[in-house]
């Protein structure tokens, strides 16, 4: 492990330390990542084109709607030359969860952080958890651990198929596909779909008809199974979204056999989907690979992953930062950094000191900065780093070269990254440090999951590292990990029943009316290393006199919807759109700018399917629809 763009540096045991004779070293103008393109010369190669030529389009959706906030996008095409010149990603919404949890008891973080995402409210419980019981000193009882890995292998449940069939799977319906791809709906009609054994449909043709919106036997069959999940989650945690029983130390439920047996009994019904969900997203990357060789450039972007892994080992995690690295290490799915396909640490000490954020283009003013040099163990932490972060919201106008948005702009050792459930799949494959288990096997270079008996045989898949990384990959990897999350939350049903029979029955390490009497009065930190259906998730905590200091929250959406950093390297998102062919017709009268939707829609950015633009008579115009339909 090294880093490229931060001075620091590792001895012999793994230590970190920052370099000498560097003044200065964290300052922008120091440490400085390669950047291929200014701002500057990208603004003058826009001018360029449109002293030559009239066909450059200035875009804007706003908004593209998500669930817990609000996220628009500008965009600027050359329809001449079929590309997206510019991107510029603004979310919209203050949310300053960080401020109203200034000076609070530490335990009101888990039930107000939650309330951070509606969709995805069980994961920012936890991983507050996590911050507290670490900050606090408590572990779990490993009954406990299991019961949180269950609830979160239900979340997932929950929130790939929503991702898939509800929010993202309408762009490949029927009705978008007449729409805006006409010319591939004869080639849908002609193709003979690999995966119908699995997932019943001939054609392609008719598996996007199954994915219309409303009426799409596929869109219809992802509600009741986002149904199914959510219940599941209900049984052990007693209410879906925003946990109650969530608590510091474990958790609060009543978790008894027959817990067990019900959860069981709908875990059960989720294979022969999961098995479906596979071959579907496996025959539509296929088919627009053959369809057209450019889709594999829609929302394509280095592969850079971030994640922190998922999941605990119910007899190594310890709620302490002093052994994040080998509790972390006993995951099921994997901490990791990922930099051009190579997977370059596993360490979630690592992954902490390279994190920072910063605000150029946000509209909050920039932090002293001066807290903390080190992450308590000696290992050296910069004025940008979370811990040393405050939250201090500054509205200006709305300037592409100044201040857009609300979102900052996470970087890890100065590079741009992407969170995403994905990212688990890469890091587990890659790392092979899966515990040993009969469901789940990893190769360094794949997956390969073994699907139990249900109403079809039992059946072997296997996810493999993509060649490319693109919008298509996003989904289908996604798709995968909808079976990834369903088969780890089997085996810790497994461990749970396992636990029961040898007597284990406490789910918290005190009691709830107990816990006054373990919050510290001294300084304390803690970190949530967590993770959410978007993917990567921390919350940075400090308290001191049993209040809590400062609380920092880094959800997936930041890390992608990021704004320009201070070296112009734009976010994911808008990379992602820059990197984007335009592969439709480029009539003005005709164009929709469906792939960069697809793009966006690909990291899952809390977002309904709602949004379409089209282009009138030299005048670019917007419409917001409620199911992703009609964009003629």
């Amino acid at each position: 492990m090294c880093f490229k763009n931060l001075p620091i540096e590792f001895d012999g045991g793994g230590n970190a330390r920052l370099k000498g004779g560097i003044r200065d070293p964290y300052s922008v103008s120091t440490s400085r990542p390669t950047v291929t393109k200014t701002d500057a010369e990208r603004e003058a190669e826009i001018h360029r084109l449109m002293a030559a030529n009239g066909h450059i389009k200035d875009i804007n959706m706003d908004p593209v709607t998500r669930v817990a906030g609000a996220l628009a996008v500008h965009v600027t095409a050359d329809l001449d030359s079929g590309r997206y010149l510019d991107a510029r990603s603004q979310a919209t919404l203050f949310r300053g969860y960080e401020v109203i949890l200034m000076g609070r008891d530490p335990r009101d973080a888990i039930f107000v952080s939650s309330r951070a995402c509606g969709v995805c409210g069980g994961v920012h419980a936890h991983a507050s958890a996590y911050a507290i019981e670490m900050a606090m000193g408590l572990a779990p009882p490993p009954l406990g651990t299991v019961v949180r890995n269950m609830q979160e292998a239900a979340e997932m449940g929950y929130d790939n198929p929503l991702h898939l069939y509800l929010l993202a799977g309408p762009d490949y319906s029927e009705s978008v596909i007449k729409a805006a791809n006409p010319e591939l709906w004869p080639k849908a009609e002609q193709w003979a779909c690999p995966g119908q054994v699995h997932h019943g449909f001939k054609s392609m043709a008719d598996l996007m008809t199954a994915l219309n919106p409303l009426t799409g036997a596929l869109y219809k069959e992802g509600l009741d199974f986002t149904r199914v999940s959510r219940e599941m989650f209900v049984i052990l945690a007693g209410k879906y979204p925003h946990p109650q029983t969530v608590v510091p130390g474990g958790v609060s439920s009543t978790v008894t056999p027959q817990t067990l047996n019900e959860y069981q009994s709908k875990l059960g019904k989720l294979f022969d989907y999961a098995r479906r969900m596979v071959a579907v997203w496996d025959d539509i990357t296929e088919f627009f690979y053959e369809a057209d060789e450019r889709y594999k450039q829609v929302g394509s972007r280095p592969m850079n992953l971030i994640d922190l892994g998922f999941w605990d080992d119910p007899y190594s995690y310890d709620a302490t930062y002093e052994n994040c690295n080998e509790w972390g290490q006993k995951r099921w799915s994997s901490p990791g950094l990922v930099l051009n396909g190579e997977l370059v640490t596993t360490r979630l000490t690592d992954i902490n000191i390279g994190l920072e954020e910063f605000v150029e283009h946000s509209y909050y003013e920039q932090w002293a900065g001066d807290r903390y040099t080190d992450d308590g163990l000696g290992n050296p932490i910069g004025p940008y780093h979370p811990w040393n972060k405050r939250t201090l919201p500054a509205p200006t106008g709305k300037s592409w070269k100044d201040k857009y948005t609300w979102a900052c702009s996470p970087r890890w050792d100065r590079n741009v990254v992407e969170a995403g459930a994905y990212a688990r799949m890469f890091n587990t494959a890659m790392a092979r440090t899966l515990p040993e288990n009969d469901f789940i096997e990893v190769t360094g270079h794949s997956m390969r999951m073994h699907i139990p008996k249900g109403m079809t045989p039992e059946m072997t898949v296997e996810w493999r590292v993509p060649e490319v990384w693109n919008a298509f990959e996003r989904n289908r990897a996604r798709a995968y990990h909808y079976l990834f999350s369903q088969l780890v939350g089997l085996n810790s049903l497994m461990q749970a029943y396992k636990l029961f029979k040898e007597g284990e029955h406490r789910v918290a390490a005190v009691p709830p009316d107990e816990l006054d009497k373990h919050i510290p009065k001294d300084e304390r930190r803690g970190v949530g290393f967590w993770g959410a259906g978007r993917g990567f998730l921390i919350h940075h905590l400090s308290m001191d006199h049993g209040k809590i200091t400062n609380y920092q929250i880094d959800t997936p959406s930041t890390v992608n919807a990021s704004p320009r950093d201070p070296w112009d390297q734009p976010g994911a998102y808008e990379e992602a759109v820059m990197n984007t062919p335009i592969i439709e017709d480029p009539d003005p009268a005709k164009f929709t700018s469906i792939d960069m939707l697809r793009t966006i829609r690909s990291f899952d950015p809390c977002m309904p399917c709602t949004t379409h633009v089209h282009t009138g008579n030299d005048t670019v115009v917007r419409e917001v629809n409620t199911c992703a339909c009609g964009v003629d």
